[in-house]
């Protein structure tokens, strides 16, 4: 494992807050949201920063904010 590896996955979070609700959204984006331990609008959860995180941020991104 490099060293810019152990870094960014041992010690980054960050912090997902959800802004929109997921009524209407597809049942990917809504299971996005679960992943992410987000289970309803306002609601916040922190969450280690590594590439399938990214992921699911991404696929909901128009549905919350983030905080590294």
């Amino acid at each position: 494992m490099a060293e810019d590896e152990r870094n960014t996955t041992t010690s980054r979070m960050l912090k997902v807050t959800q802004v929109r609700s997921a009524i209407g959204g597809t049942r990917r984006q809504r299971e996005s949201l679960r992943g992410l331990g987000l289970k309803r609008r306002g609601a916040s959860a922190l969450v280690r920063d590594n590439p399938s995180t990214r992921g699911l941020i991404r696929a909901v991104a128009h549905l919350v904010t983030l905080e590294e």
